[in-house]
């Protein structure tokens, strides 16, 4: 008997309902998240702040538990390979470019459920992911993208469950200022906490180097401005930088924030002052990474574009770990052209420009579309598809 439509189509629906990312926290990262937002918690998401004291108190205890149990052994552990780094402006195809090198069975990465429940995964991972698979949903909510708490996943939100200071801190109280500026850089920290910083992420990367000590791949957006720090905490480490045209970055990246503030903020968002946060951010981004590439020594530093990489992934990956010196390319090629096939028919959101939008773009972002090859668009072409650009050679330094 033929089911109704309505009857089948449920039964594929993804499922977009998540748990706020807040509920990783342990006690003190969210009581000092909520007293340094004044407690401003609108009234339709008291219950989820109810929900995520509660949570934090066992989080806190486990994370206790976890010390006790694997403490000394977190602290013996030693990073013998240097971190490949991702780097890239938010919607610059930094995931997609993670997924690839994850397909080197050389190479390991923080995943969801680690960079969600930071403080005892090491305790709890493999309950954690049997039974609470029902909280993750299907797919990302700003793309589309599969989600999952295997897949890999932002270090920076580990940083923020763990209590230290971050730009995504703001997605919690989209409606107040900043609780963190100079945190994207890290410019901001007082001595103090700079100290905690690198302590608390060098720790993060003990944890995971302890459960698997295969090369760490590290993405998170905010990493492109810290150069000059995790060179100095990684001398070795290797940077990989994806960019990609920025008339196409610009109306995600507001997508993505719109999105994270609806599903993770606790307050209804006004969205005031956002585009000129994108704006500023991504000009602020690229000064602090063309300036800390510059102190990147050679055969150690590499950049790609978006729009090549999707074209022939295996071809530039192949490049890629050439111009860095990468071995096992051989290893991991056929992974890579199967997750290229796996993948081919993905399809990107899609978004059109009003002219004062590509006006702006172009008189503030015109100095890094330039030096990226792409196209300046004449605002006649608002409400077209973005375009294309030609392939250029990739810059290894």
């Amino acid at each position: 008997m033929s089911q109704p439509a309505s009857a089948a189509s449920a039964k594929v629906r993804p499922r977009d309902w998540a748990p706020r990312i807040w509920e990783g926290c342990d006690l003190f990262a969210w009581l000092r998240l909520l007293a340094r937002n004044r407690f401003a918690v609108h009234p339709q998401y008291l219950y989820i702040a109810g929900v995520v004291s509660t949570v934090s108190i066992g989080h806190t205890v486990l994370r206790w538990l976890q010390e006790a149990r694997f403490g000394r052994h977190i602290r013996r552990t030693r990073i013998e390979h240097p971190p490949l780094f991702i780097l890239g402006h938010w919607r610059a195809g930094t995931t997609l470019l993670h997924e690839l090198l994850i397909q080197d069975p050389q190479h390991n990465c923080p995943n969801t459920y680690q960079c969600f429940v930071p403080n005892h995964f090491l305790l709890t991972e493999q309950l954690g992911k049997r039974y609470l698979k029902f909280l993750m949903p299907d797919r990302r909510p700003m793309d589309n993208m599969a989600a999952g708490w295997d897949l890999p996943q932002e270090d920076e939100f580990a940083l923020c469950m763990l209590g230290q200071p971050s730009p995504y801190l703001d997605i919690a109280f989209p409606n107040r200022p900043s609780v963190d500026p100079g945190s994207l850089d890290l410019s901001g920290l007082s001595p103090g906490q700079l100290r905690s910083w690198k302590r608390t992420f060098y720790r993060f990367l003990q944890m995971l180097t302890y459960k698997d000590p295969r090369r760490l791949v590290l993405k998170s957006p905010p990493h492109s401005a810290r150069i000059p720090i995790l060179l100095e905490m990684f001398p070795k480490a290797k940077f990989i930088h994806i960019v990609r045209n920025p008339y196409v970055v610009y109306p995600s990246t507001i997508n993505l924030w719109k999105s994270l503030y609806r599903k993770h903020g606790l307050q209804t968002p006004n969205f005031r002052g956002l585009e000129e946060k994108v704006f500023s951010t991504f000009t602020f981004l690229y000064e602090k990474l063309e300036a800390g590439k510059q102190l990147i020594p050679p055969r150690q530093f590499y950049e790609l574009r978006y729009e090549d990489l999707i074209e022939d992934m295996p071809r530039e990956m192949a490049r890629l770990y050439e111009a860095l010196d990468l071995p096992g390319f051989e290893a991991a090629e056929p992974q890579i052209e199967a997750y290229a096939q796996r993948t081919a028919d993905y399809a990107t959101n899609r978004y059109e420009l009003s002219p004062a939008q590509i006006q702006e773009i172009t008189r503030r972002w015109g100095e890094v579309i330039r030096r990226y090859d792409y196209p300046i668009l004449p605002p006649t072409s608002a409400g077209e598809r973005m375009p294309t650009t030609t392939r250029r050679k990739p810059v290894s330094v």
